[in-house]
């Protein structure tokens, strides 16, 4: 389906792809007809839509540079259910959406996540090494980090207690469900041992606000673990960067 017309004759189109569950995850596709492709992934219970995506893949636009943005399982037009942590769960579904433009005659060359979807994409580069391009937006470095702040002190045993946990709002309403089997992934989740899994020859760009609810450390600790990274904290900047979507990124190139 045709949606707009974008700059630099870019042509916007939706796009369904299938996972590997055969559920359908709904994208838009910004194509500039080149070859290339750049795959952008939302963070944790955000959307394609989310405004940094939309910036950045317009900003894409205007260098030539095709860009797809897509929903994860359970959010926003996306088929399947939503679920709390899922990383590697959304690993698969990345690598369906790699695999489905090499497929088709394109090149994914680099994939970018915010926050969660951060922690996806070097996750995924740690499974797979098939994209050399890898650039993290305020991922944080330990996934546990905040588990205890969301879901409670003692959240491994009232998980395991009703076989799920869950989270209400600032309002005292429900918000979503966290079951034991999604927080048991979750803990097992080695990201120090997946750092060091990273391809040498795949270049990795950490970008952090300053003043993001997650500490700026978390960008420089990345540097211990990962061979080929690079580092860029923006001063100022908060979690979702309104204030600096004229900024532009630092070269990948180590």
């Amino acid at each position: 389906m045709m949606l707009q017309q974008g700059t630099s004759a870019a042509v916007q189109k939706e796009i369904s792809v299938l996972n590997q569950h055969n559920e359908k995850l709904v994208g838009v596709l910004h194509d500039t007809r080149s070859r290339e492709i750049v795959v952008l992934c939302h963070g944790f219970k955000s959307s394609k839509d989310f405004d940094i995506l939309v910036n950045l893949a317009s900003a894409m636009e205007k260098e030539s540079i095709s860009a797809f943005r897509f929903n994860f399982p359970g959010n926003g037009e996306s088929e399947g259910l939503f679920q709390y942590g899922n990383y590697c769960r959304e690993v698969d579904d990345l690598h369906s959406v790699v695999k489905y433009f090499n497929g088709e005659g394109r090149k994914v060359t680099a994939i970018l996540g915010h926050r969660e979807g951060g922690n996806v994409v070097l996750l995924y580069a740690s499974m797979h090494h098939d994209v050399q391009t890898v650039i993290n937006l305020s991922g944080c470095y330990n996934l546990k980090e905040g588990i205890a702040e969301h879901l409670g002190k003692d959240f491994e045993a009232a998980t395991k207690k009703y076989g799920y946990n869950d989270v209400k709002n600032v309002a005292g309403n429900f918000d979503y469900r966290v079951t034991e089997k999604s927080l048991m992934d979750l803990l097992a989740t080695n990201m120090d041992e997946a750092y060091l899994q990273i391809d040498k020859n795949c270049r990795v760009l950490t970008v952090h606000g300053s003043a993001d609810i997650i500490s700026s450390e978390d960008a420089l600790e990345f540097n211990k673990k990962i061979s080929n990274h690079k580092s860029h904290i923006i001063q100022g900047a908060t979690h979702c960067y309104m204030s600096h979507k004229d900024e532009r990124l630092p070269s990948c190139h180590s």
